[in-house]
């Protein structure tokens, strides 16, 4: 049972680090990062904010698992465990992006970066597009459910 769940965790975690390395580098010119002169600087940022958002996913997903009491919740119940995930990534996303930008000063937007109530909109989509298609893909590659 436990070498299922590692290999379902490893599964969730590296869809979760591929769909969030293209989000990380298709709105990195919304950032004030992308006018930076060193490109070995912003791929390293781009690497360590996809691996955060690796840390986040997987934390939310074995959050939402242990609310719903299975692992396999991708499978059994998509939609809440969905509604769960992304309730979970947006409100950890404006608190992020708030605390980040506006006081510690971490990273900045750009002009070209919409904005909702002071929050970065492609943050925001990012933390609903991202765990969605997590979910599809896990159930479109899962064969059975696991049971935890």
């Amino acid at each position: 049972m436990m070498i299922i769940a590692v290999k379902w965790m490893a599964r969730w975690a590296s869809l979760a680090f591929v769909f969030h390395l293209v989000w990380e580098f298709a709105h990195l010119p919304l950032y004030g990062l992308w006018s930076d002169d060193s490109r070995q600087r912003i791929v390293a940022y781009v690497f360590h904010c996809t691996v955060g958002d690796v840390l986040i996913a997987t934390s939310v997903f074995l959050g939402t698992a242990t609310v719903l009491k299975r692992l396999d919740w991708p499978l059994q119940t998509p939609w809440l465990g969905g509604l769960l995930m992304v309730t979970a990534g947006l409100a950890y996303t404006v608190f992020s992006e708030w605390h980040n930008v506006y006081q510690l000063g971490a990273w900045s937007y750009a002009a070209a970066m919409p904005l909702v109530g002071g929050i970065g909109l492609s943050p925001l989509l990012q933390w609903l597009v991202v765990p969605s298609l997590t979910v599809m893909t896990m159930r479109w590659f899962s064969v059975r459910p696991i049971r935890v």
